[in-house]
């Protein structure tokens, strides 16, 4: 039964953890990657497909994304996609390419990206300690059901609380790299 309560819990962390790394890597550093396009959607014969199945993308410099479209004639409606993203992006088509050219951040830009990844940190947590709230209401549960001993409750919501102090520690491992990514010139 607890068990049942635990791998609940870790499961759903681990998901609101991955969701947060997701959203950190749509965060624009001053470095080109292919997650940037994610979540962009082009119009491919009438259906919004992602980029990075009607091309393919290509970093060859540490500031620059190509995508080359495998149908030429989508060549335009990738660059529109891509501009109406309001990623602050200038795509450049030539006919056969789009290339990317990622501008170095200001240092103002800079700042709000690291205030931006905490609030997104901050919002991960938040989500750990909701998801931890509900696995202790679980094991209460069970407890005032009798379905535990008393003993076996209280040793596992230390073991949810050792788990919610990892996954939050993770969090600030995560944010603290990322930062480093965003200082980084």
């Amino acid at each position: 039964m607890k068990e049942k309560v635990f791998e609940n819990m870790e499961s759903s962390m681990e998901k609101a953890i991955a969701a947060y790394q997701k959203e950190l890597n749509r965060l624009r550093t001053g470095r080109a990657s292919p997650a940037l396009l994610e979540g962009i959607r082009v119009d491919y014969y009438g259906t919004p497909t992602p980029i990075n199945q009607t091309a393919s993308v290509n970093i060859p410099e540490s500031r620059l994304i190509v995508i080359q479209p495998w149908d030429k004639s989508t060549i335009e409606a990738i660059e529109k996609a891509i501009q109406k993203a309001n990623l602050g992006l200038s795509p450049a088509n030539d006919g056969t390419v789009i290339r990317i050219s990622i501008p170095p951040l200001t240092e103002e830009r800079r700042k709000e990206l690291g205030k931006l990844a905490k609030k997104m940190a901050e919002e991960c947590k938040i989500a750990v300690r909701n998801i931890r709230r509900e696995a202790n209401e679980g094991l209460k549960k069970l407890e005032k059901d009798k379905k535990i001993p008393e003993d076996d409750y209280h040793r596992a919501t230390e073991d949810v609380q050792k788990s919610t102090n990892q996954k939050v520690e993770q969090i600030d491992e995560i944010l603290e790299a990322k930062q480093k990514e965003i200082l980084e010139t």
